[in-house]
């Protein structure tokens, strides 16, 4: 079974696009979030670093939203990756008799 990669140099995210609807700039969202580098919000809505634990909390706070869904894309990645391994888990049950 082919197993699914994740490219993880470019985070997938939604961080812009909920940025955008909330209406801020990125310089508002770094003052929201007590970061003093506007660059640092840029760099996670390019995907380029990922945000701490607590910053994925505070910017689903800031954006009235939940923390996966500012990842969704990297959500269900994960999942299908976590599926293929589980199948691969399962086949392998299969072929050792208990």
């Amino acid at each position: 079974m082919k197993e699914v990669k994740i490219d993880y140099k470019r985070i997938p995210n939604c961080l812009r696009k909920c940025r955008k609807i909330a209406g801020y700039s990125q310089k508002q969202v770094a003052l929201l979030l007590g970061i003093e580098n506007a660059g640092m919000i840029s760099r996670w809505e390019n995907g380029s670093c990922f945000p701490s634990p607590v910053n994925i909390f505070r910017l689903a706070a800031v954006y009235h939203t939940m923390a996966d869904a500012l990842y969704i894309d990297l959500l269900r990645a994960v999942r299908r990756e976590i599926q293929a391994r589980r199948n691969q888990l399962e086949a392998r049950r299969e072929l050792v008799p208990e």
